[in-house]
């Protein structure tokens, strides 16, 4: 896995899961066009730019350069990283023709080529308590997942944090292990919910 200190913006969820085959990182979806009425997403990616900084990848057809170009306005250009894949003209496996431009998007290229465009953009490795990072059994432990008040419980945490409602738990252990060591987050959780468990 390459994990890099940089969140990674994406158009949808089918980037999402391919990216996830090899890359450590907080990845967000714009879920296509709908990042222009999400003003909660837009901010938080702003965000995300100014404290880690942010690597665009959108499909290389016209909608992608839109969404890409969008994304990035107002935005430091030394705060963003933009990875382009070439035009390559197919059709995903998933998908029962070809896109309206006939070009393959970010899920339908191979990782190997993906992980050397990451690597050829200069990424930030990342290594935030790698050794000992949250995981779900901890999040299960805190009372922040799969407990009577899970759901409330997150929704504080996320607002403690400053972190959109949105956030899934994937995403949020991902910004958790790349933004805080595992002590100061149990702290919070401590601070946050009065957690009394002796595995703490």
């Amino acid at each position: 896995m390459l994990k890099i200190k940089e969140a990674v913006i994406v158009e949808g969820r089918y980037d999402k899961l391919k990216l996830s085959n090899f890359l450590d990182t907080l990845i967000i979806e714009t879920n296509g066009f709908s990042i222009y009425k999400d003003k909660e997403k837009r901010g938080f990616i702003r965000r995300l730019a100014q404290e880690r900084g942010i690597i665009i990848l959108t499909d290389s057809d016209h909608s992608g350069f839109q969404i890409r170009n969008y994304i990035a306005d107002g935005i430091p250009k030394d705060k963003i990283k933009h990875i382009y894949i070439p035009d390559i003209y197919g059709k995903e496996k998933r998908k029962n023709r070809p896109s309206k431009e006939g070009k393959l998007g970010v899920e339908g290229m191979c990782d190997e080529y993906l992980i050397k465009l990451f690597n050829d953009i200069g990424v930030s490795h990342e290594s935030v308590d790698a050794k000992n990072p949250i995981t779900n059994f901890d999040l299960f432990d805190l009372g922040l997942s799969g407990r009577e008040n899970a759901t409330q419980n997150k929704k504080q945490l996320l607002s403690k944090l400053d972190l959109p409602e949105f956030l899934s738990t994937n995403s949020l252990l991902s910004y958790i292990n790349s933004s805080m060591s595992r002590d100061d987050f149990i702290k919070i959780c401590h601070e946050l919910y009065k957690t009394e468990n002796k595995k703490y």
